[in-house]
């Protein structure tokens, strides 16, 4: 059993969720699937009571059994007792490809070790975490390359300006697990442009180019179509081009489809105006979402 900081209490974590990828795709060096987050102030929140005389981990809502089983695996990896009660209180929709299970599990190992008064230990949370399902790096305080189905960190790139996204959902839900499994239909030549669109990607974030990460996430959202496709893409694409937005992205693995704003544009209020409006009129519904400011919270 580690040394522990203080004795055991309620402990509190939050994680936060994406709106999809900025990219996603696979890499020519051993075939490698990858994603780069794109955080955005949707969370999840967790509570963890441990319970030393118990044996096992309750969890609430009783269908977030992956959290409860990263927390299984979380407490047997730290040598800390069995038992407890984990609660997850997540404003994250489910199924629509913006991170909720990897939330879920991040706040539920951040809610354990703040129980136990211990540092999230990164590792040992994605080696946990590659028990449960491919996963998502919202572990990390700022966007990151992400090799997801491993659960392994490709290189962190830093962080963004605000950015403001205007969403449709196409409805259903996609299961991460299924999805994971299907094989990718890229070839060599899309391979080596996906290499090339991180590394573009990677200098844009460093930089805080904005037209830049819109350019790259709307090449990723259209190479996606052959794997995943949406169909309000075209339309989306046309609708950002006439507001001068900087791009779109998607949810490559879900159903959420959004328009990417700066709120540093002089006609913001208008690009978010009509924006709200012809997605509306598109999709039969419309979201707006903030990108995550780690300037703010402590991350």
């Amino acid at each position: 059993m580690p040394h522990l900081n203080k004795a055991p209490r309620v402990g509190k974590g939050t994680a936060f969720g994406t709106f999809g990828e900025l990219l996603q795709g696979v890499l020519p060096e051993n075939d490698l699937d990858f994603l780069v987050t794109f955080p955005v102030a949707r969370y999840t929140r967790s509570l963890f009571t441990p319970d030393p005389t118990r044996s096992e981990v309750t969890v609430y809502p009783p269908h977030k059994t992956k959290a409860q089983r990263l927390t299984v695996a979380l407490l047997q990896s730290l040598g800390l007792p069995a038992g407890g009660m984990l609660v997850i209180d997540s404003e994250i929709p489910e199924g629509k490809g913006m991170a909720s299970s990897s939330a879920d599990l991040v706040a539920a190992a951040r809610a354990l070790c703040d129980s136990y008064g211990l540092a999230v230990p990164v590792l040992a949370l994605q080696r946990c975490m590659q028990q449960v399902e491919p996963s998502d790096g919202v572990m990390y305080n700022g966007v990151v390359a992400f090799y997801h189905r491993k659960v392994e960190l490709c290189e962190y790139l830093g962080s963004l300006p605000p950015v403001t996204v205007v969403s449709a959902d196409e409805g259903g839900a996609v299961d991460t697990l299924q999805f994971n499994r299907i094989p990718k239909p890229f070839a060599a030549a899309e391979k080596d442009e996906y290499a090339r669109l991180l590394a573009r990607m990677g200098r844009a974030v460093r930089e805080h180019d904005l037209a830049t990460i819109g350019q790259v996430a709307t090449r990723s959202a259209h190479l996606n179509q052959k794997l995943h496709p949406k169909r309000t893409l075209a339309d989306m694409t046309r609708l950002a081009e006439r507001i001068d937005a900087l791009g779109v992205a998607v949810a490559h693995s879900g159903t959420c489809v959004g328009i990417l704003l700066s709120p540093q544009h002089p006609r913001h209020a208008w690009q978010l105006q009509t924006a709200c409006a012809a997605v509306q009129e598109l999709a039969g519904n419309v979201a707006v979402h903030s990108s995550h400011d780690f300037t703010k919270t402590g991350w």
